[in-house]
């Protein structure tokens, strides 16, 4: 009887707790700069609601794109796609939105070597934090500023 009525109340919480949708990641549309350096993410959105993007940095006043990302809806799952051009034999390399962290958007892909996540969290609406993480959470974070 405690089982269920357990099992009753989590299946209730979780009908009522609002999960992320394609819609809430919408913000990142446009250009963002890490800050103190010149490497950039820029993103756009597509005629069929999916975010298009690169990473990309600027020397000696040229773009050198890095990576080709995208984030999309497919089977009720929300996911984020990087294809670095110098890596992996330029093949994608899917993240799955874990819609069980709240407060950030967290793609995992544990079986990838590194990154195991991607997290975005907005703090506000021209400042992002993003950590790239690996085995144990180790990695690195750095900030970003939407450009104008």
């Amino acid at each position: 009887m405690k089982s269920t009525i357990s099992l009753l109340t989590l299946l209730l919480l979780s009908s009522i707790m609002p999960n992320p949708n394609l819609n809430d990641l919408h913000f990142l549309a446009g250009t963002w700069k890490v800050e103190k350096k010149e490497n950039y993410e820029a993103w756009k959105l597509n005629k069929d609601n999916l975010l298009e993007g690169s990473s990309y940095k600027i020397k000696g006043g040229n773009k050198q794109i890095d990576e080709q990302l995208s984030i999309k809806m497919n089977a009720e799952k929300i996911i984020y796609t990087a294809k670095v051009l110098n890596q992996n034999n330029a093949q994608p390399i899917d993240f799955i939105l874990n819609k069980e962290v709240k407060g950030k958007f967290s793609f995992e892909n544990p079986s990838h070597d590194f990154p195991k996540k991607i997290q975005y969290t907005k703090l506000n609406d021209t400042t992002l934090f993003v950590a790239v993480l690996g085995d144990g959470d180790k990695g690195f974070s750095y900030k970003m500023f939407k450009q104008k």
